[in-house]
Parts: structure tokens; C-alpha cells; sequence
């Protein structure tokens, strides 16, 4: 009797595992897939008026956010909460760039961006362009953006919202929600970033 359990028990356990295995290997190409098609080369205006591009930034890992300077609420706290996440990496976080890139060119000068981030961190990079030059940039990171008309004066952007970690050579090495706190960004990095044994930061 319990050997015919057994016989009839090792080939469902088979397909299951097989099963399991598929979707290990279906999640990791898929992964890999959504990785290759999102960033780009980029070549946008800094906070000083220097024009920098994906390339300046060789050998070192890039934590990008799109937003823009009037944003009342979500991109000061993610601001604010990437610095915390970077001072709590410590020396490994040295290592990372946060690239703050406006998708509000009509108001966001080099002058204005730089008053912006000097709020919250003097390691912050701050990138706007016109229009023509943001849009291609936003449509390979997958970043959508449109005016809102406000109460008050001006207007506001509705703007998607993601951390975009590029490693050394400007490819995605992972994305991380904005609404997480200082401690888990920093935790997610350190699980996105390599061994400090194998690679000293």
C-alpha cells in the first residue's frame, strides 16, 4: 500500500518541482528583460550650468529621481529620505550619486535646481534641459509627466515616482519604491551593490 502511494506521489512531486523551477528561471528572464529596456544615455544641463552626461559618471553606481522643484510634498521627502538612506550606508554609500532630474524644464533652470537641492544635500546632482532634450530620457527610464492645473497660482506635475539605481556602466541594477523609509532604501541598496570583500567601495 505505501508503495503504491509512493508511486503515485514521486511523479506529481516531479512535476511540481519541474513547475518551480520554470518559474524560477521565467521570473529571471523577465527580470532581465525589464532591466534592458529601462535607462539610457542621458546629456542634460547641472545645477551649475555644465552640460553632463551618463559618462561622467563611469565606475560609480547613480541613484536617479525624477521630479521637479514646486513638488509640495513627494520629492522634498525623497530627497531628504535618500540623504538619510546615503548618510546610513556609510563609506559604502560613497560610492552612489543621487541625480535629482527635473521634469518641469519651463521652471526648473540650472539656478533654480540648484537653490532646490542644496536643501537637502551638497552630494545631490541636479539635471534639467528643455523639453526636447528630457523627453527621450523619460521615455527610456519609463517616466511619465503632466501639468496639473492647482488651486493657487501655477501648476503642478503629475509625475510617476521610482529610485533608479545604474551601476558603473549606466545599466538598472534595481528600483526602489519612493515611499520606502531611510533605513530600507538603505537596505535595499546594500543588497543591490556588490560585496564590499569583492568590490572595495
Amino acid at each position: 500500500m505505501h508503495r503504491q502511494n509512493w508511486k503515485t506521489i514521486l511523479p506529481v512531486m516531479g512535476i511540481i518541482f519541474a513547475l518551480l523551477i520554470g518559474a524560477t528561471g521565467l521570473r529571471t528572464v523577465l527580470t532581465s528583460q525589464s532591466h534592458t529596456q529601462i535607462g539610457g544615455p542621458y546629456a542634460l544641463t547641472d545645477e551649475n550650468g555644465h552640460m553632463v552626461s551618463q559618462s561622467d559618471f563611469q565606475a560609480r553606481y547613480t541613484l536617479i529621481y525624477f521630479g521637479y522643484t514646486h513638488c509640495v510634498d513627494i520629492c522634498p521627502l525623497t530627497l531628504a529620505t535618500v540623504s538619510a538612506a546615503l548618510d546610513e550606508l556609510g563609506p559604502q554609500g560613497q560610492n552612489i550619486t543621487p541625480i535629482f532630474i527635473s521634469v518641469d524644464p519651463a521652471r526648473d533652470t540650472p539656478t533654480v535646481v540648484r537653490e532646490y537641492i542644496q536643501r537637502f544635500s551638497p552630494r545631490i546632482v541636479g539635471l534639467t534641459g528643455t523639453e526636447a532634450q528630457l523627453q527621450p530620457i523619460m521615455a527610456a527610464f519609463h517616466v511619465s509627466a503632466r501639468r496639473r492645473v492647482s488651486n493657487g497660482p501655477g501648476y503642478l506635475m503629475d509625475h510617476s515616482s521610482l529610485l533608479y539605481l545604474m551601476d558603473g556602466q549606466n545599466h538598472l541594477a534595481g528600483m526602489i519604491p519612493v515611499d520606502s523609509s531611510a533605513h530600507q532604501i538603505a537596505v535595499e541598496l546594500k543588497q543591490l551593490l556588490p560585496s564590499p570583500k569583492n568590490h572595495p567601495l
